[in-house]
């Protein structure tokens, strides 16, 4: 399957015949990661460095857990300890670490669009894992996946987005994604929350957390944006769980169970309760483990795998 895309910068503008490729071929591979040896050649002898500026959990691990089963040379890179503490400039630093022959780089940036103004830099395959307040399109296509998964497709989907929309990059991939996959997406939060003229890229808004719930077959809950976000946004935390909170007591008004997802970290108590988070309806471990597989298709996608 070729990709009509060389990069990885987001998923606006991204064709169908795209994330339908990335979404097949990472089902494909999640079958490897369910044998006893989960391993394949595919990468053999490409090297990808990951290049990651803010702090990071998930994503980094799933990204050096789908190169090491692709068989790829891995390299992390630390900002902290890296030349950049000594005043070199991230233009530098980037072009000698490829002079070395790098293949892929994964990066993760404070600053929005700093992906693709790597790639002007390198003549590398370049995969974003979060940019700023832009985008995280790996999350958003295993988020995809994972109601793929579920659902068998996504056209006709009905997904809400709660939480802390303004501040949040996988808000965005999701948006894009899931439109052009034919899903209808709703939008919920604290109107601080909700980037003014959010409606033009052709989703519905609501203030109101009951709404929400009723519209939805998935609710994909976004935590609140601490650090990226001023002060005053919303009263306390405890007010926002009172009027956003995702709770059993509220999903037991419902007359039908909804699924729940979380790309994490999760805020347990603030933006939803444990016992759904645990709850037979939640597929939050699923997003994880799918996040394996759908890195995995793009390293190969993108890198010309065999």
């Amino acid at each position: 399957m070729n990709l009509s895309i060389k990069h990885l910068f987001g998923l606006e503008g991204v064709p169908k015949e795209d994330i339908d490729s990335i979404l097949d071929t990472a089902f494909s591979f999640r079958e490897v990661l369910e044998r006893p040896i989960k391993k394949v050649p595919t990468l053999k002898g490409v090297t990808v460095v990951n290049l990651f500026f803010e702090n990071s959990t998930r994503t980094r691990i799933s990204f050096e857990l789908a190169e090491k089963r692709l068989s790829a040379d891995t390299v992390n890179f630390s900002a902290a300890s890296s030349s950049l503490t000594k005043g070199e400039s991230l233009r530098d630093t980037i072009q000698n670490l490829f002079a070395m022959k790098m293949d892929v780089v994964v990066m993760r940036h404070p600053v929005p669009g700093s992906v693709k103004l790597l790639a002007q830099f390198v003549d590398a395959v370049v995969i974003n894992a979060g940019d700023g307040t832009h985008e995280h399109p790996t999350q958003a296509l295993l988020d995809m996946m994972s109601m793929k998964e579920k659902y068998g497709s996504l056209d006709g989907l009905n997904v809400a987005i709660i939480g802390d929309i303004r501040h949040s990059r996988v808000a965005l991939s999701n948006i894009f994604g899931l439109k052009t996959m034919g899903a209808n997406v709703l939008l919920c939060g604290p109107p601080t929350f909700i980037p003014y003229g959010a409606e033009s890229l052709g989703v519905k808004v609501t203030y109101k957390l009951d709404e929400a719930l009723e519209f939805a077959d998935v609710v994909n809950i976004l935590r609140i944006q601490r650090e990226r976000q001023g002060k005053g946004q919303i009263p306390s935390l405890r007010e926002y769980r009172n009027v956003y909170g995702i709770t059993q007591q509220r999903l037991s008004k419902l007359k039908r169970p909804i699924t729940i997802m979380h790309p994490g970290p999760i805020n347990r108590g603030v933006e939803v309760d444990s016992d759904v988070a645990d709850s037979e309806h939640s597929i939050i471990l699923h997003q994880v483990l799918n996040g394996v597989a759908v890195r995995m298709s793009i390293l190969y996608l993108l890198a010309g795998g065999r």
